[in-house]
């Protein structure tokens, strides 16, 4: 099951190594602990050009069943989503604006990797959802709590305790009232770019106006 989800991992990332276009996989992905129900999400840690995804996509014949902008929370970034599949499990990300260093590190919280690690068929460690950090061994891994040792993580993982400690107030709140969903959900139509419809969205949508501001 590993090797399946990394090899479709790894054909994406493909499409983008001769456009010099840098990307990492996430998650379970990256840390080895994956089960059937184990998304597979390729992602940019930059803004780029939507048009330079969409293309390299298409010209190694992959098809755009649909594209999402999504804001998770007023403070957070807005992310152009590509979805590669009809069950919605295999994605391409995008920050549509810059990325926060705490953002950027999200993705080494939960574990990330690049194509020349999944080629290597290396495994990270990472924290899950329940807040466990798996730290893969050769024939599996083995899991540990991180609550009380927020310092001590943020030395193995190499990031900083403030992306921790966000990360642990998200994941326990989200155990104690459940997921809330997202902030912004809205899909492209044919013909229609990120970027124009971020432009649009921003006009009337007062709470995106502000971040974008002080995020440019």
């Amino acid at each position: 099951m590993l090797e399946q989800k990394r090899g479709a991992a790894l054909e994406v990332m493909k499409a983008f190594e001769g456009s010099e276009l840098e990307c990492i996989t996430h998650g379970s992905i990256a840390r080895g602990d994956v089960s059937k129900a184990s998304d597979v999400d390729v992602a940019f840690l930059r803004p780029i050009p939507s048009f330079r995804i969409e293309t390299a996509l298409e010209s190694k014949s992959f098809e755009i069943h649909h594209r999402f902008i999504v804001q998770a929370t007023p403070m957070s970034a807005p992310k152009g989503y590509l979805v590669l599949d009809p069950l919605e499990n295999l994605t391409v990300s995008i920050p549509l604006v810059r990325f926060t260093n705490v953002e950027v590190e999200f993705y080494s919280f939960g574990g990330a990797i690049s194509s020349k690690g999944l080629k290597s068929g290396d495994r990270v460690p990472g924290i899950d959802k329940r807040l466990m950090l798996i730290e893969p061994t050769k024939l599996g891994h083995v899991e540990s709590s991180i609550l009380g040792k927020e310092v001590e993580i943020s030395s193995k993982l190499n990031i900083s305790r403030k992306t921790v400690m966000e990360r642990v107030r998200v994941l326990t709140r989200r155990d104690k009232v459940g997921r809330t969903g997202t902030l912004l959900k809205h899909e492209l139509r044919p013909g229609e770019s990120f970027e124009e419809v971020l432009k649009k969205l921003t006009a009337r949508n007062l709470i995106l106006r502000k971040l974008l501001l002080q995020r440019s």
